[in-house]
């Protein structure tokens, strides 16, 4: 067997192969669902008028072809690591595959950020009146409490939320549903196409805002060592997964513009609650608000509690300053990351808003997505010996081409989004030359002593 084929399985200490293919597909709607649909249908209401579910269905289309890129990738490489292990076999520069992991991790940050804004929105105002950013650092408090704590999220775990989460969209496609039959709402809104900057702006930036909401699968990818079958079973669960959220999606944004209008819609930090709110089926307003709270805050939590252990992570290699894997001496958490992560957090919070955060967060990962569409094509040239899924060449290359062209300015993506981008992935080449640094003297220390001896 090849290098690049060995079996994680094989290797002393590996992980155990434990998760099936109708647990993996549950990872991944999991994953998906949460703070994207729950916060941004309005704000994509804004770019194309009623006809909210077209960027969803355009942003499944073209999250697709990367996805075929993955399953590829895991298939061929069943270990976790994911686009930085891709980056990194591809083209082997530490530099690249730190800034891809850096991107990576600071794009879940954004994400996190995003979720704090819609959390201390208008769902938080169901049970207590507090601003919007108040409501959004007091949530940040709390996930940096439990991250500290220790707690992490198991399978089980996030099957629990995956349900609940779902639940409060099934709610959504009820409503719909009662009232289609009963002949409440609009349903022609639903179908108008009226985008603010003419018909292909308008979708594009929607989809650029759409496409938040279907980010997720890409982290399923770092179960790879624990799935049974991860070179079968991994491209079904990641296929069948996408389709049941966009389905889902599609039938919520329908839902959404054919019950309540697009400006009332677009200015809500809680556009389903206003769905329920109107909606001639009953249904607990404080209920759904609680529903859509644990939605969003798994979003942020999973993502902090990612971020932090990246950091981590990278400074046990002594890829960032060691400062970082500094932990605590009763906790075991890694204090020094987490406040680090935290900070950032705090700091995008006050600056941005749902929006403006979340679009960041998809042009990191637009980023990502490219080079992993182009890490596959370039990887062909490596065969292993087992079989696995193969992406038609033409998809992943398409799949390079509309990630760039979603990352360009004629999106309608605001100047500030790019420069905060810019600022997040500058703190990490910032990072990375004070280690080279702090490591190159200390290597000049070392070989000094051993001279001198």
């Amino acid at each position: 067997m090849s290098e690049t084929a060995i079996d994680p399985r094989e290797l002393e200490g590996g992980l155990k192969r434990v998760i099936g293919r109708r647990m993996l597909m549950l990872f991944v709607v999991g994953d998906i669902l949460g703070a994207g649909i729950y916060a941004l249908v309005g704000q994509v209401a804004g770019e194309v008028g009623g006809a909210v579910w077209v960027p969803f269905l355009v942003a499944f289309v073209l999250a697709a072809l990367t996805a075929t890129a993955y399953a590829e990738l895991v298939g061929k490489y069943p270990q976790a690591a994911g686009a930085a292990l891709y980056t990194n076999k591809a083209f082997g520069i530490p530099f690249v595959t730190f800034i891809v992991a850096f991107a990576v991790m600071m794009s879940g940050i954004t994400s996190a950020s995003a979720a704090a804004r819609a959390f201390g929105g208008k769902y938080l105002a169901e049970f207590v009146s507090l601003p919007t950013l108040v409501g959004a650092l007091f949530f940040l408090a709390l996930v940096t409490l439990v991250n500290f704590a220790g707690i992490s999220e198991s399978i089980k775990v996030n099957v629990v939320l995956t349900l609940i989460e779902a639940f409060g969209l099934l709610v959504i496609m009820v409503i719909g549903v009662f009232a289609l039959v009963s002949g409440d709402g609009e349903p022609s809104r639903a179908l108008d196409f009226h985008p603010a900057n003419g018909a292909f702006l308008g979708v594009l930036g929607g989809t650029a805002l759409a496409f938040y909401a279907l980010l997720g699968f890409e982290d399923s990818v770092n179960l790879a060592e624990e799935a049974k079958e991860p070179a079968r079973d991994f491209p079904r669960a990641l296929f069948g997964g996408l389709a049941i959220t966009v389905v889902i999606y599609i039938a919520v944004a329908f839902t959404a513009t054919m019950l309540v209008d697009t400006k009332t819609l677009e200015s809500s930090t809680g556009p389903l609650l206003e769905v329920v709110k109107v909606a001639g089926l009953s249904f607990p307003p404080k209920l759904f608000a609680l529903i859509a709270l644990l939605a969003v805050g798994n979003t942020a939590l999973i993502n902090m509690i990612m971020a932090s252990r990246l950091v981590y992570g990278m400074a046990r290699e002594r890829i960032v300053p060691r400062v970082f894997a500094v932990t605590h001496p009763t906790r075991a958490t890694p204090w020094a990351a987490i406040l680090f992560t935290v900070a950032l957090a705090v700091i995008l919070v006050s600056t941005g808003d749902i929006s403006g955060l979340a679009d960041t967060t998809v042009l990191l990962l637009l980023f990502v997505f490219a080079l992993v569409n182009i890490c596959v094509l370039v990887l062909r040239r490596e065969p292993v010996e087992h079989d696995h899924f193969r992406a038609p060449t033409w998809m992943p290359a398409l799949g390079a081409v509309s990630c760039l062209f979603l990352t360009l300015p004629i999106t309608g993506r605001e100047g500030e989004v790019y420069l905060r981008a810019a600022i997040l992935i500058g703190i990490g080449v910032l990072l990375w030359i004070v280690n080279r640094l702090i490591v190159g003297r200390v290597e000049k220390i070392d070989a000094g002593r051993i001279d001198s001896e």
